[in-house]
């Protein structure tokens, strides 16, 4: 049994075409709100402010630039890989295909990381900003009821004698529960939470535009200096200030991925699929740079390093206090919905994994009636239940930066193997410029990820170790490549 033997792209063309249960639904419109609705979240409602007055300043708008770039030379290896191969499991398929079963086993792993975490942490976003939400009109909820029960303080585990996070929880039962119905309808209120937010988003740059426009002394000097002075330290503004800029803010393109694990339920993938990833990203990149840069222009820098930089940022330009109310109200709509694509991704790996016999036959079921997978789907939010209400924000934020990166360097690699080995496969999308493009790619979220504590790489690291456990005591003489397809 070679631990490196790979599935055909030609096998895996014909479980695509095949009936696996998932129900095809989604059009490339709901492809584009569905990578629209997990990447714009925490990311741009709260981490814009805080980099700008930490690392880069005005200059926050390169450093979403920067990690912009990252991030579309990922999604031109991805939109090749999810039109050729149409199949739910995303990177963990992509590296099956061209580095072989081992290293897609670690990849389907790290991908179980990434959206493990990525929903708690998103939730425990969004009950801060609930709680928070419900103090204006005078509701209080307990601390003891909204916060963690463990903290992670200087290097050390501390009992805060919070009960557990209630709302986290909630938020995730009351979508696992719409998962569970059905992806057309998971993906109708998804459009709905993106729609609202989109709007109000531009809604505020055009409100920032005008501010800059009729006040463009003030705007001036809160934009100057654009790339404020290094302090001698590297990552404390300057250029160095930017590229680490862009490592925090990476956190806010995270998400773009998600549409490939929805392939199999695309109507048409080989079509839809590359404008679902390259969509969702150009449209959250022109905003991204384009709010960061009204945001810095409407507060001097320094004042946006806390909670609610957006807020503060419309409150020092003289905003009406009704729009607060709305921002507020899309921040919460951005972060249900980055919820719900994140805990619909981590099922359909789940699913592919056991299709292959790498993980129990009882993960791959689909719903009679709802022709979702529910077993893991109820699974995934019951985990995700538990580490929302127990886990801390940070710890929560490192897990996820960390294994999103990993997936992106796995997926560009893969793509210059899959050209040098097979270049005659029909391609209906093509990743430009092989092997510059995937090789960019690799590097600048390697570079990322080498910027990333130690910590972090040592919870990877057990985290691997657990799944290489698994994988040759139980996955590994299960596999059905390994028994001849049984």
């Amino acid at each position: 049994m070679s631990l490196f033997q790979t599935k055909s792209v030609e096998q895996l063309q014909r479980e695509a075409a095949g009936q696996h249960g998932l129900r095809r639904a989604l059009s490339a419109t709901n492809l584009v709100s569905l990578g629209i609705g997990a990447i714009i979240g925490a990311g741009i409602f709260v981490f814009t402010g805080q980099a700008a007055a930490q690392y880069a300043g005005p200059a926050i708008a390169l450093s979403f630039v920067v990690s912009g770039l990252g991030c579309l030379f990922a999604g031109l290896c991805y939109a090749e890989f999810a039109a050729m191969i149409p199949i739910a499991g995303s990177a963990y398929t992509y590296a099956y295909a061209t580095l072989g079963e081992f290293l897609a086993w670690i990849i389907g792993w790290d991908l179980i990381l990434e959206y493990l975490f990525t929903s708690p942490s998103v939730a425990v976003g969004w009950s801060g900003h609930f709680v928070a939400f419900l103090k204006e009109f005078g509701i209080v909820v307990p601390p003891q009821l909204c916060s963690a029960p463990i903290d992670y303080v200087n290097g050390h585990y501390v009992l805060t004698g919070a009960i557990v996070n209630l709302p986290a929880v909630a938020i995730i039962f009351v979508l696992t529960l719409l998962l569970v119905i059905g992806i057309k309808e998971s993906a109708n209120f998804n459009n709905v939470m993106v729609v609202t937010k989109v709007s109000v988003l531009i809604f505020c740059i055009a409100f920032g535009a005008w501010f800059v426009i009729a006040h463009p002394d003030i705007a001036k000097a809160n934009w100057t200096p654009f790339i404020p002075d290094n302090t001698g330290k590297f990552g404390e503004f300057g250029w160095s200030g930017i590229l680490k800029g862009a490592g925090v803010i990476f956190f806010a393109y995270i998400g773009f991925d998600a549409v490939s694990t929805s392939a199999q339920e695309a109507k048409d993938p080989q079509r839809d699929m590359p404008k679902g990833i390259l969509g969702s990203l150009a449209v959250c990149t022109v905003i991204f740079i384009t709010f960061s840069f009204v945001l810095t222009g409407m507060a001097k820098y320094t004042t946006l390093n806390n909670a609610a930089p957006v807020v503060n940022a419309l409150q020092a330009a003289g905003a009406p206090t009704w729009l607060r109310y709305i921002v507020e109200i899309a921040a919460l709509m951005g972060l249900s919905s980055v919820c719900l694509v994140m805990l619909m991704g981590q099922p359909r790996i789940f699913f592919s994994m056991a299709n292959d016999g790498l993980l129990p036959a009882v993960f791959a079921k689909t719903h009679p009636r709802f022709q979702t997978p529910y077993v893991t789907q109820i699974v995934t939010g019951l985990l995700a239940c538990i580490i929302a209400g127990v886990l801390p924000l940070a710890l929560l934020g490192e897990l996820v930066n960390i294994g999103t990166l990993f997936a992106f360097v796995i997926v560009c690699a893969a793509i210059i193997v899959l050209r040098r080995r097979r270049p005659d496969l029909p391609r209906p999308f093509k990743t430009p410029l092989v092997p510059l493009i995937p090789l960019l790619g690799a590097l600048v979220c390697l570079a990322q990820m080498v910027a990333l504590p130690g910590d972090t790489w040592l919870r990877l690291v057990i985290w691997m170790v657990i799944g290489l456990a698994i994988y040759f005591g139980y996955s590994r003489h299960r596999s059905k490549l390994n028994n001849g397809g049984r």
